[in-house]
């Protein structure tokens, strides 16, 4: 029994201390801030304290926390207030920066080191409250640099505030944070300046503006007069090549040999059957330019054109036709006149072989063959025999005796 108590109260004790110590011991450094470990024998430790759980002793560690992100500083009307900058023309311009600061990695430790990590009574850190003082100085001394016009140049804008940027940074060296950049944000003159200014530059930019309109007009005159040259080298184009066209036309049609009106089929063959071997050469090489091809490949056909090589296959085929015609008619008269003379002579002769005592025979057998006879006779001789008995002069009345 005894032993059971004292397990139950050594399991007591142990979960007490695994509460406990986690509670005391350790302290837990959020992913935005950066630790500081101090103690109170060796002082600041000269690392800082990346995000997570860490050890301590209670009583002689102490562990510190700095914001890790960015702190903007804000000299907006609704901060701090504007910045009042006196240009050096003597103006005043009211200016919105807002200027992005960080603690510089690694050097945490050394704002704990200084007393610069201590807050007042507004929560604000002694670090920042020095880098507010130390930016608003540098705005103020390089802003001061522009005069009012060059405020309106964003280009110069931009440029010095890259400049201020690099010197801000190094006034906060010395208090361990950096500035990511210098954003000026707007910028504000007194009305009647603002007005004026804004007169001159709705002047500079009505000016800009007839000059952007006065190099459109010359393009525009240069885009119509390109336009007009176009469409003239179109109209000259178009022209040569219905020239071209109709040349071509012209070529392959008529050809190139002059006929000299004379349009019966064979004129133009026979005209350049007559042409000297000069003068078909050069007929070859006008072809040859006419049509854009090598003279070895000017033939006879192209010189004479389709409409020659027509007419002289229409001559050639009607005269061919009229021809073969007045042959099948002339072979068509022999042939009949001969099957007439061999038809004469094949009835002459049927006729000879008819007369003979075969002949008549045989027409009395195919007349006999054609004979019918009622079904029932009636005999009527005075004879007493019936006239169709005696067959020899039936027979012979048949054969036509």
């Amino acid at each position: 029994m005894k032993t059971l108590t004292r397990v139950c109260m050594g399991f007591c004790i142990v979960c007490l201390l695994a509460w406990i110590v986690p509670v005391v011991c350790m302290v837990k450094v959020r992913p935005d801030e950066i630790g500081v470990r101090q103690s109170s024998f060796s002082g600041v430790y000269k690392e800082d304290m990346a995000p997570g759980w860490h050890w301590r002793i209670p009583g002689i560690h102490k562990i510190h926390t700095l914001p890790r992100g960015y702190y903007f500083l804000d000299y907006t009307k609704e901060a701090k207030g504007r910045l009042h900058i006196r240009t050096k023309d003597n103006n005043i311009v009211h200016i919105d920066v807002t200027v992005p600061i960080q603690i510089v990695p690694g050097s945490a430790h050394e704002l704990v080191s200084e007393g610069k990590h201590l807050r007042d009574a507004n929560g604000v850190y002694r670090f920042q409250r020095l880098a507010h003082e130390a930016t608003v100085s540098v705005l103020r001394e390089e802003l001061a640099k522009l005069t009012s016009a060059e405020f309106w140049d964003t280009d110069v804008r931009v440029k010095l505030a890259e400049q201020a940027k690099v010197k801000l940074n190094k006034a906060l060296d010395e208090f361990h944070v950096r500035a990511s950049g210098v954003l000026i944000r707007a910028l504000y003159f007194q009305k009647r300046y603002e007005e004026k200014q804004q007169q001159k530059q709705l002047n500079v930019q009505k000016r800009k503006l007839d000059a952007a309109q006065q190099r459109v007009a010359k393009k525009q005159q240069s885009l119509d007069n390109y336009k007009h040259h176009t469409e003239a080298l179109a109209a000259e184009r178009k022209q040569s090549i219905i020239k071209l066209r109709h040349d071509l036309e012209r070529s392959f049609n008529v050809g190139f040999i002059d006929a000299k009106g004379n349009t019966s089929p064979g004129a133009a063959r026979r005209i350049l059957k007559a042409m000297s071997k000069e003068d078909k050469l050069a007929l070859r090489e006008k072809a040859a330019k006419t049509l854009s091809i090598p003279v070895a490949d000017v033939s006879d056909k192209y010189l004479l054109g389709i409409k020659n090589i027509q007419a002289e296959t229409l001559e050639y085929k009607s005269r061919v036709s009229a021809e073969a015609h007045a042959i099948k008619a002339r072979l068509v008269a022999e042939g009949k006149a001969k099957i007439a003379t061999v038809q004469g002579q094949f009835e002459s002769r049927i006729n000879q072989l008819l007369n003979t005592p075969g002949g008549r025979a045989y027409v009395a057998w195919s007349a006999a063959a054609n004979i019918t006879f009622a079904n029932e006779l009636t005999f009527q001789s005075r004879d007493g025999i019936p006239s169709i008995l005696r067959l020899r002069r039936f027979a012979q009345q048949f054969m036509g005796r």
